[in-house]
């Protein structure tokens, strides 16, 4: 098999104003495109096109291919993005188990999105922030360019299955945004799918 583009759940403009239709419509189609024609093109001929992304992501270092750190880099651009698009919807609210063990691991909701803000404003260049699911605990990190945190601790220095991301690579945000990253990343919760984190967050595995 080979991978294809997901369809998005919602139209381009949907986000308006937090993302606009032009930023969506070029990092959906031409960005995460861009990565998914790599991966393909990386695993033509081999036996890993019959392994699921999750699987190859998580089975990096053993994996015997010459294009390794490309593939690393695609595949986790193509994972990163599909998960983002399922991490985007307007009006839904933090509720159930995630909402009280956000309460829990960081003392209230507000505290959280102050220390998610925090470690986006920080992380230095292109990259993601996450809210993962690490052997039961909640954690706020941050991985550089398309890193993800199912590539584990030889990778990243942390393994947990994602609940939710936020990209902070500019084309996620410059054409509206320009420099001003603090507006994308404080817009981002007026668009959280909450539902979907929800789901993630319950799931053992991604």
């Amino acid at each position: 098999m080979s991978y294809k583009l997901p369809k998005l759940l919602y139209s381009y403009d949907s986000l308006e104003p937090y993302i606009d239709k032009e930023t969506m419509e070029i990092h959906h189609t031409r960005h995460h495109q861009t990565y998914i024609d790599n991966v393909n093109r990386i695993l033509a001929n081999t036996c890993y096109l019959t392994y699921s992304a999750s699987e190859l992501i998580k089975n990096l270092q053993t994996i015997d291919i010459e294009e390794k750190e490309s593939l690393k880099n695609n595949l986790g651009g193509h994972i990163n993005h599909s998960l983002f698009w399922l991490n985007l919807k307007l009006g839904t609210k933090l509720n159930g188990n995630l909402k009280l063990a956000i309460k829990k691991q960081f003392s209230s909701f507000e505290n959280f999105v102050s220390l998610f803000e925090e470690a986006a404003l920080k992380h230095f260049g292109s990259g993601w922030i996450w809210l993962i699911n690490s052997l039961g605990k909640l954690k706020i990190v941050t991985t550089i360019n398309q890193n993800n945190p199912l590539m584990g601790e030889k990778i990243n220095g942390f393994f947990g299955n994602p609940i939710i991301c936020l990209d902070i690579w500019e084309h996620a945000y410059y054409l509206k945004y320009k420099n001003r990253r603090i507006e994308y990343i404080k817009s981002y919760w007026n668009i959280v799918n909450w539902e979907e984190a929800e789901r993630r967050f319950l799931l053992k595995n991604i």
